[in-house]
């Protein structure tokens, strides 16, 4: 995703600038290009060979080195940054940046350019929690730069705190979100369900379905790197939320109803991509279980159909996806759903084909419109989520 991409990585005096290796290596294999610029200090900390041979490029640490590669050195980094991040980014050089200090080359190339710019905090609790530093990272943010919260844990000074630079994964996530998509969702305000649903049957036992949540993650992921401002409802999976996307967990699919009809208001966009359990076990499950035979038999009821009441309550100018996994009949069925469910949109796919439906990294899915069909080739989910996203935003008013 971040293929011609170049990124600006920023490495200052701190005990955390062996993550930034990991970091420069993740973002070469991404097929970003990397700049590396360090502080006098960061050298004590690791080599500049490291990065140079992470990146194949010379690492910057001299602004009046005369063995560079461009003209006017911190001019033409600062002009070709599609993103510049700070990791990790101590006390002092987060007082630099908010002060409009200059005094050596990564400083007064984040002053002259004006590509997104992304701060990682990284030093001992006690001078994070600082009010001086605190009011700092304020100015950075009213300066419209990302301020990365720290992590908290044991530090290598011996505190346990706030103070802790977050790991290469989540800093190279935060990377992604800054540059890898045209941000054509920005302002718009997106829902989307993934996972199962449990329905528990006694104090051991539930009954659910075998999705794993991944197209539904895959989705609200696109919508964030889109610019869209996203809420997923999910039910539990072991999947690890995307970043700087609200994240409500539920269980049931009681939980789930009430927690989409609660907030789909405020939604512009809805995808219900979460499989839900049809049947629940009727009223009080203790009372309702019964045993015959050694065979378990349970009274069961249906559950709140989530989609109906969305279909039934759309409010004017609100897009709504659903999606249809089905076994036999998928383009009639799912026809029927979109007309049935007052869709705008359903993705229809059948899980008898290889490669498509629950726990698998790729989906093979068609599109269905009121006035369309478009089936889709094999592809990865997260590839299935940006399609779905160029249809929706073809069609909403």
């Amino acid at each position: 995703m971040l293929k011609n991409k170049t990124i600006l990585l920023g490495v200052t005096g701190g005990i955390a600038a062996y993550k930034s290796a990991s970091l420069a290596s993740m973002l070469v294999k991404s097929g970003a290009e990397v700049r590396v610029i360090m502080t006098e200090h960061a050298k004590n900390f690791i080599n500049p060979i490291t990065f140079e041979t992470l990146t194949g490029h010379k690492c910057i640490t001299d602004t009046f080195d005369r063995n560079f590669e461009f003209k006017v050195e911190h001019i033409a980094l600062a002009q070709k940054a599609d993103a510049i991040i700070v990791a990790p980014a101590t006390a002092n050089v987060i007082a630099k940046l908010a002060h409009g200090l200059a005094d050596d080359m990564l400083t007064t190339t984040i002053l002259a350019s004006a590509a997104p710019k992304l701060i990682a905090p990284a030093m001992n609790t006690g001078m994070y929690e600082n009010p001086i530093t605190q009011d700092n990272l304020k100015k950075l943010k009213l300066y419209g730069m990302e301020i990365i919260e720290p992590a908290t844990g044991y530090l290598a000074c011996g505190d346990t705190g706030a103070g802790k630079m977050p790991e290469p994964d989540i800093l190279y996530a935060h990377i992604l979100r800054s540059c890898a998509c045209p941000k054509d969702m920005t302002g718009i305000r997106v829902l989307v369900t993934a996972g199962p649903t449990q329905e528990a049957v006694d104090p051991v036992r539930y009954l659910t379905n075998h999705s794993s949540g991944k197209m539904g993650y895959s989705i609200a992921r696109a919508c964030m790197l889109r610019g869209a401002d996203v809420t997923l409802v999910s039910g539990k999976t072991y999947l690890t939320p995307p970043i700087c996307v609200d994240t409500v967990p539920v269980v049931s699919a009681k939980d789930m109803y009430e927690a989409v009809t609660s907030r789909m208001e405020k939604a512009d966009i809805i995808i219900k991509a979460a499989a839900v359990a049809d049947y629940r076990p009727a009223h009080v499950a203790s009372e309702k279980v019964k045993k015959r035979d050694d065979q378990m038999q349970i009274e069961l009821e249906r559950t709140d159909d989530i989609l109906q009441y969305l279909g039934a309550h759309k409010r004017p100018g609100q897009f709504l996806c659903g999606f249809s996994m089905e076994t036999e009949n998928m383009l009639e069925n799912s026809r029927r759903k979109l007309e049935k469910k007052h869709l705008d949109m359903i993705v229809a796919n059948n899980l008898k084909v290889q490669g498509a439906g629950f726990e698998t990294d790729t989906n093979l899915v068609t599109i269905i419109t009121p006035d369309s069909c478009t089936q889709l080739e094999l592809m990865s989910k997260e590839a299935v989520a940006f399609c779905i996203l160029d249809e929706i935003l073809k069609r909403k008013k």
